[in-house]
């Protein structure tokens, strides 16, 4: 299967955040790519990759950046695929905020859907959502994944509140 996703980030030192939109993906088999596309270092890059992601088959992008965090918004707008991006705590960052803004703040008619600082995992969750609504088999590992989810909870709940404080009614839950 061709590449669906393609995750995106300002620098090599985001890789460790962006990583965890990688193994969302894998865990959701999701095929995606992953790379490095400065919107300041390598714009010539960067507007080719916008503008070719869709002949390539790409579905969705994932764009983390820190600092002004301009990557997500300059792809956003240069293609009609949706845009998720990740702002990046960085190393000058003002805490993070502002990374947050320059991705959240995007002006009517170019979209970033943004989650939060550091929150690829969510990116790469949020890509294969996108990705379920028009393909069954990943739907199916999305479900399981949810569901897995919401077995994990359970069990803890039941043993935090049902053994640890010894509720007396067991249907609490």
């Amino acid at each position: 299967m061709s590449t669906l996703v393609s995750i995106v980030m300002g620098s090599k030192s985001d890789l460790n955040i962006m990583q965890e939109a990688a193994e969302y993906l894998e865990l959701l088999e999701v095929p995606f790519e992953m790379n490095i596309v400065s919107a300041h270092r390598t714009p010539d890059r960067m507007f080719d990759f916008a503008r070719n992601a869709r002949s390539r088959g790409v579905k969705v992008i994932i764009a983390g950046a820190g600092g002004a965090a301009h990557l997500p918004g300059m792809i956003a707008s240069l293609t009609s695929l949706p845009v998720i991006g990740v702002p990046i705590k960085s190393r000058n960052s003002i805490d993070g905020w502002d990374s947050v803004l320059s991705i959240l703040q995007m002006p009517a008619g170019v979209p970033v859907a943004t989650v939060a600082l550091n929150g690829a995992a969510n990116a790469g969750i949020l890509a294969t959502q996108i990705i379920a609504a028009f393909d069954d088999k990943i739907a199916a590992n999305l479900n399981h994944f949810k569901t897995s989810l919401k077995d994990k909870v359970l069990s803890t709940a039941s043993y935090t509140m049902m053994d640890k404080f010894k509720f007396q009614d067991k249907n609490v839950i």
